[in-house]
Order: structure tokens, then C-alpha cells, then sequence
């Protein structure tokens, strides 16, 4: 089970990428559903045994992450009517440049972090990595919608790190997060329509314009 799970998480670290890489809104949706179906498959590889926990985790990771975000994130690109991103603030180079720099610092900390020997070598480096790529999107992209996408991709990297500590954390705790970030995408799509409806325009720099 543990080589499948390496091969997952060369995958989430593959898609990470390809958001980065990309600048249309839909595609960077689809990747993130393909991500969302990796990380729900990951809890299932890395128990010795398939447990009751474990099940839940990936089938609920899988209803929100594969199935119920990028529905609702590609429905606002609909009603927003927008389908590419403006050139990231660093360019598509510059932002891959920056993902490189992001690998290979996740590796370099994890070498130093006290990690569970029975868990996957890659998980810890790959959490790191996706977490800070996920920020280099939040803070590189102009577009509002690409900015949550970014906070997602950020968040896939928090609950990557958080199956280190799977076994000795609840089914419930897991699953409060994965409500958690519902509804913060849910809220931040309303906040995004209300953007571009008062903008007519999801430039996250116009929010200035915005007046009493």
C-alpha cells in the first residue's frame, strides 16, 4: 500500500504544478478535481489495512473535494462569465520557478521535522510543498476566483499534513474541516459574484474602486 501511496502523492505534487501552469479558470478547476480524487484515495493507502475511519475520510474528502467544490466553483465561472486569468504578477516562469524553490524547501524542512516512521516518506515534503504552492497562487493571481482556488490549494496541503497524524486524530475532526472549507468556499463565491456584479469585473485590485 505504501508504494501506492508514493505514487499518489508524486500526483498531487504533479497537479500542484499544472494549476500553477495554466490560465484557464476552468482547467485549474479540473486539476483541482483530479487533486480532490487523489487526496480522497490517499487515506485508503497509507492504513496497513482498510479501516471504518479511513473509508470515510476518502469518501468524504471525495464528495467535497472531487465532486461538490469544483461543481460549485465552475458554476461562478458561469455566472461571472470570466474564463481566463490575467498573467500571474511573476508570469507563468516565474511562478513554476517559485514552485521548484517551494519543493525543494518542503524537502529541506522535512529532513529536520520528527516525522511517524510508519508514515509515507513523500507525505510530509509533498504537504509542504502544496501548502506553499497553494500560497504562491493566492498571492501571484489577480482574479478573484483564482485567488480561492489558491486558498484550496493551500488547504489541500494543510489536510495532506494532517493525515500524518490521521490515526490519532477522530473521523469527526476531519470531517469538521473538510465543512469548514465548504462553506469558506461557499462564502467566498458569494463575495465573488457580489464582486463582479458590483465591478462587473473579478480583478481583486479594482476592490479599491469600491466606495460607501
Amino acid at each position: 500500500m505504501e508504494r501506492w501511496s508514493e505514487v499518489l502523492l508524486l500526483f498531487v505534487l504533479v497537479t500542484s504544478f499544472a494549476v500553477l501552469a495554466t490560465d484557464r479558470l476552468s482547467a485549474m478547476i479540473r486539476i483541482l478535481a483530479v487533486q480532490g480524487v487523489l487526496l480522497g484515495l490517499l487515506p485508503l493507502t497509507l492504513e496497513p489495512a482498510l479501516t471504518l475511519p479511513a473509508l470515510g475520510l476518502g469518501l468524504a474528502t471525495l464528495a467535497v473535494k472531487a465532486v461538490i467544490l469544483p461543481w460549485s466553483l465552475l458554476w461562478a465561472i458561469r455566472e461571472a462569465a470570466t474564463r481566463r486569468e490575467v498573467a500571474p504578477a511573476a508570469g507563468y516562469v516565474g511562478a513554476l520557478l517559485l514552485g521548484c524553490a517551494a519543493v525543494g524547501v518542503a524537502f529541506a524542512v522535512s529532513t529536520r521535522l520528527p516525522l511517524p516512521p510508519e508514515r509515507a516518506p513523500l507525505l510530509v515534503p509533498v504537504a509542504l510543498a502544496t501548502l506553499m504552492m497553494g500560497f504562491i497562487l493566492l498571492t501571484t493571481r489577480a482574479k478573484a476566483l483564482s485567488q480561492v482556488l489558491g486558498y484550496l490549494v493551500l488547504e489541500n496541503g494543510v489536510f495532506l499534513f494532517g493525515l500524518t497524524l490521521a490515526d490519532r486524530l477522530s473521523l469527526l475532526v476531519e470531517i469538521g474541516v473538510l465543512l469548514d472549507v465548504f462553506v469558506g468556499v461557499f462564502i467566498m463565491g458569494l463575495v465573488v459574484f457580489q464582486i463582479n456584479r458590483e465591478l462587473d469585473s473579478l480583478d481583486s485590485s479594482r476592490l479599491t474602486e469600491l466606495s460607501d
